[in-house]
């Protein structure tokens, strides 16, 4: 159906306020935004734009759902390009880490300390905000179902954790075992450790000489940890 020229002028308003917002974002931070300061930049009164955007709560999942569908979308690009589960996982690794790199200031909104104040609406974030683990469960799924994945004797009994690994599978719609799906959680967190480390600059700035290598090891290690088929000591 095609838009109306008021709808389109929406959009157009609402796609200005994110622009601006993400600007305000990276140069002051998430807790000192302000729908006033957004509007003089707009070039309108500050009453203007609470007709789009009603308070700065509005305007931080605003941010959130703009930032998370962007990421979603690079590592949705990057993964969709390559063929087989491990090509696939490093990947969606590269793919985080390259966006958390280009974008600091939104990477750390989503991933970086709370803003005092703000709780996400999850009925807006839940969404946008689970696209990269969805895919991340569906390359581990794509592996399980495949049998590239190799077995493991798990470190620690799982048996307290079972109902919960049965409401994960009923979810995300997978057959994986409790030990591949435990195993899938600490990748995903400590995949995610890693790009905030690198991100967040916590190493300090001289103490690797190339960042870029450290994380390719340490991708190659996730990876042979999960098991695929392909990476280091898993041929």
């Amino acid at each position: 159906m095609p838009t109306t020229p008021r709808a389109r002028a929406r959009q157009q308003t609402l796609a200005d306020i994110t622009r601006i917002g993400r600007e305000h974002l990276a140069a002051d931070g998430a807790a000192a935004l302000s729908l006033r300061a957004v509007a003089r930049d707009l070039g309108v009164v500050s009453s203007a734009v609470y007709r789009y955007v009603k308070s700065r709560d509005e305007l931080l999942t605003l941010l959130v759902v703009d930032a998370y569908t962007e990421l979603g979308d690079v590592v949705d690009e990057a993964v969709d390009e390559v063929a087989g589960p491990f090509e696939k996982f490093l990947a969606l690794g590269r793919a985080v880490r390259g966006w958390g790199l280009r974008e600091p200031a939104r990477y750390a909104l989503l991933f970086g300390s709370p803003v005092p104040g703000y709780n996400a609406p999850a009925e807006q974030t839940t969404g946008p905000g689970t696209r990269v683990i969805v895919k991340l469960v569906s390359i581990f799924d794509q592996a399980w179902t495949a049998g590239t994945l190799a077995e493991r004797t798990e470190p620690v009994s799982l048996a307290a954790l079972s109902r919960n690994f049965t409401d994960v599978r009923n979810e995300m719609g997978t057959e994986m075992s409790d030990e591949v799906i435990a195993r899938g959680v600490l990748v995903w967190a400590a995949l995610f450790g890693a790009v905030s480390f690198d991100v967040f600059d916590q190493y300090g700035s001289d103490t690797f000489s190339s960042r870029d290598a450290l994380f390719e090891y340490q991708l190659a290690s996730l990876a042979e940890l999960s098991g695929f088929d392909g990476a280091p000591n898993n041929t």
